[in-house]
């Protein structure tokens, strides 16, 4: 008997808060990115409220146009290993970068953190964006990779990982103190890989964990990344400006899983969102307006342009029609800038409305009104298949994060939309997802029948 279609759940976890003025509000931290106390205390949260996954994102540069949080940060791989010592269940995600990274380092930390976690980690996939052609000048580098190079590279990188976990099979350690054999020789596989971008040979020097290997997780939504996302991704973060939009993707997406074998429960799409909850949808716009009443609209222009190819907004009025901007070709997240810039020529936006438009955290809503309103509206991008869960992306922590886990989940798990509790203790267990069997057992297996 198939299993009833759930709703997932991964909050992302950034020091005070999504929104640019989060950490100026009243009730915030402002060094919330940098205490880990406070950051364990969100996972905490987000455990009780059975959300599949705690995400931590990453940046590998910054400059006066950065959000305030990832201008003072801890590097993910260690905050989540953190994170793992004062949580039980609750599925454990950080990013890294496959431009900016070597495999067999990346393997091994993230295999790492799966054995410290019980298996709750996932590896966030980024090719790394890099609007402002400054992250390329921390890496002895002189020029960023073009687009799609990155996300050549980026199937190559991810292969050599999962080979690398796939080291030791899963009973190859056998520790037999009488006769003195810690392993089982012919149950350890050397690599070998060469590639265009890399030449590894293995093993990898930790066991498999008892989820196998990390969850994979990745957010492409241009043609190279979809592709890399249907051959390999488990998880995949969208975020769309309307329903039909996420309906459209949602399809499309899922339609290319045949092409590798993959059925469509074998990869989750999560849309972001940034809920506020009020007992009355006056009071959720009150908090709203609270975050938006602290925005300096040329300040929040900055950060704007990080995702737009570093445009100076400053030599621009709040006023000026914002398709008379001069935006160069962009480096970045290209599916995002094409998203963005389709808005503008389509809609008469002015320059000082692009932040507000443009960043959930500061865009008034269906998710922003009463526990009620915002239950119905997960609902309903849940039910028209526009997603499968939902990466919450909350304007201001603790408070938004509480508030959703105390009044909206028990709206949604007793319409038998979410879980009432965890089922199993791994994060590929929450999601619904297969151990993936090992590639050198697998083969061995064949060979036999042979």
């Amino acid at each position: 008997m198939a299993r009833k279609r759930q709703i997932k759940l991964a909050a992302y976890l950034i020091g005070s808060g999504m929104h640019f003025t989060a950490w100026r509000h009243p009730q915030s931290s402002p060094d919330a990115s940098i205490d880990v106390k406070a950051l364990q205390k969100l996972a905490q949260i987000a455990e009780k409220g059975k959300f599949d996954l705690a995400f931590i994102a990453d940046s590998l540069a910054i400059n006066h146009e950065s959000h305030p949080h990832i201008l003072n940060r801890f590097d993910p791989i260690v905050l989540i290993t953190a994170l793992a010592a004062t949580t039980e269940k609750i599925g454990l995600g950080a990013t890294a970068s496959t431009t900016y990274s070597e495999p067999y380092t990346l393997a091994r930390q993230f295999a790492s953190v799966d054995h410290i976690s019980g298996g709750r980690a996932g590896w966030n996939v980024v090719t790394t964006a890099d609007a402002t052609g400054e992250t390329v000048l921390n890496f002895s580098k002189k020029k960023h990779w073009e687009h799609d190079h990155r996300y050549e590279r980026a199937e190559e990188f991810i292969d050599v990982v999962q080979g690398l976990w796939d080291s030791w099979e899963d009973d190859a350690f056998i520790y037999d103190k009488e006769s003195g054999q810690f392993y089982h020789p012919k149950k350890v596989h050397e690599l070998r890989y060469e590639g265009e971008y890399f030449q590894v040979k293995g093993p990898l020097n930790i066991a498999r964990s008892r989820q196998g290997q990390p969850v994979i997780i990745q957010a492409g939504a241009s043609v190279p990344g979809q592709r890399l996302a249907a051959r390999t991704a488990e998880v995949v973060f969208t975020h769309w400006d309307d329903i039909e939009e996420a309906k459209q993707f949602y399809q499309k997406l899922k339609s290319q899983l045949k092409e590798f074998d993959r059925e469509e429960d074998e990869l989750h799409i999560l849309h972001g969102i940034s809920p506020i909850v009020g007992e009355t949808e006056e009071e959720a716009i009150r908090k709203y307006n609270e975050l938006q009443q602290l925005v300096d609209p040329y300040e929040s222009l900055r950060f704007v342009s990080g995702y737009m190819g570093n445009v100076n907004f400053s030599k621009y009025t709040l006023d000026t029609p914002a398709r008379e901007v001069e935006f160069p070709k962009v480096n970045s997240i290209q599916s995002q800038f094409n998203e963005m810039k389709k808005i503008i020529d389509q809609e008469n936006l002015k320059v000082g409305d692009l932040y507000t438009r443009f960043f959930g955290a500061a865009k008034r809503d269906g998710f922003i009104g009463t526990p009620l309103q915002v239950a119905d509206e997960i609902e309903k991008w849940f039910t028209e298949k526009a997603a499968d869960g939902f990466m919450i992306q909350f304007p201001l922590l603790p408070r938004d994060l509480d508030d959703f886990v105390t009044h909206v989940i028990p709206i949604l798990q007793e319409r038998g939309l979410f879980r009432l509790d965890y089922e199993g203790d791994t994060l590929r267990e929450h999601l619904g997802l297969q151990v993936p069997e090992n590639r050198f057992a697998s083969k061995e297996k064949q060979l036999n029948r042979i």
